[in-house]
């Protein structure tokens, strides 16, 4: 039972990627359609609209799948050695400077959103 729900989460995470695929294709946006679906998704799971337990199981099976998804690039990457050799030190600062941009990114937005939810807390404490 619990593979049919994850086989079924899955599909409705599938379901989204497609409509926003769709909508990018229909509207000419200059994001990507996988994306497009993404903030669909997002913005219905903020409005309560799809609960979290429709689509939890599903996306914690493809999360943990996700590695296997970057063994072929690796791959790729080893049969191309010559476009990387003579540019390690090049490579390491970008994978520095990507990585602490990433970090500062992720603290900034985790930091905006305990600070709206402390201030959702406070005005839902207040109109009681």
């Amino acid at each position: 039972m619990r593979i049919m729900r994850i086989i079924a989460q899955v599909v409705l995470l599938y379901l989204f990627y497609l409509l926003g695929d769709y909508l990018q294709q229909l509207l000419h946006l200059p994001i990507p359609g996988s994306i497009v679906g993404l903030l669909i998704l997002f913005v219905l799971l903020l409005c309560k609209i799809v609960p979290v337990k429709w689509i939890e199981d599903g996306s914690t099976t493809v999360i943990a799948y996700l590695p296997l998804f970057f063994i072929p690039a690796t791959a790729g990457i080893v049969n191309h050695m010559d476009i990387f050799s003579g540019r390690g030190l090049l490579l390491i600062v970008i994978i520095i400077v990507s990585s602490v941009l990433t970090m500062v990114a992720a603290a900034h937005s985790s930091h905006w959103i305990a600070v709206l939810s402390k201030k959702s807390k406070r005005e839902k404490g207040n109109e009681s």
